[in-house]
């Protein structure tokens, strides 16, 4: 792992990506990891821009902004848009394919997840499109384990809803080949 990784999850206020974030963050802590997670939304509770940004280090995180991201999330193409700036060159850009329409030409590894649709097929509910998102990013970056990620949700959720989260969080580990 880099001493730091800077990581911005991005969509819309109800696709949870504040919740992903707050997830991955405390799995890295459960990992021994240094991290940092902050988060902005519009004034509505719902479809209003929301980012989750998380600094994951193996070394005391002195300056908590994601200035320039090694990972975007992007769970929307209005959020694609509006981040794609700030994602380094050489960096990875993993895209909700069902909900981005327009992948852009960027010189970063782009990573193509059908999470919403998973969530709706797999789990009969897309409100779970960010927890197999989360897994599919889980093993794309491999910045944190699968059992850190597993504890972090069931510390998060209450066991009956825990069980449901982790479901769809292993199907987006699976989602990934690799």
């Amino acid at each position: 792992m880099p001493k730091r990784m800077e990581i911005r999850i991005a969509g819309l206020g109800g696709q949870g990506v504040v919740l992903a974030g707050h997830i991955l963050a405390k799995a890295a802590v459960n990992d021994e990891l240094q991290a940092v997670q902050t988060q902005s939304y519009g004034a509505e509770a719902r479809g209003s821009a929301a980012k989750s940004e998380v600094i994951i280090s193996d070394q005391k995180i002195g300056f908590p902004v994601v200035r320039k991201s090694d990972v975007l999330v992007a769970m929307n193409q209005t959020a694609l848009d509006k981040h794609l700036k700030d994602l380094k060159e050489d960096g990875i850009l993993i895209i909700d394919g069902d909900m981005i329409k327009e992948t852009p030409r960027v010189k970063a590894q782009v990573c193509k997840v059908m999470a919403t649709k998973t969530a709706e097929t797999e789990l009969k509910s897309k409100m779970y499109a960010n927890m197999v998102m989360l897994g599919a990013l889980t093993r794309i970056i491999s910045v944190v384990t699968q059992n850190a990620v597993e504890k972090a949700i069931r510390d998060t959720f209450s066991a009956e809803a825990s069980e449901k989260n982790i479901m769809a969080f292993r199907t987006g580990l699976n989602l990934i080949g690799w």
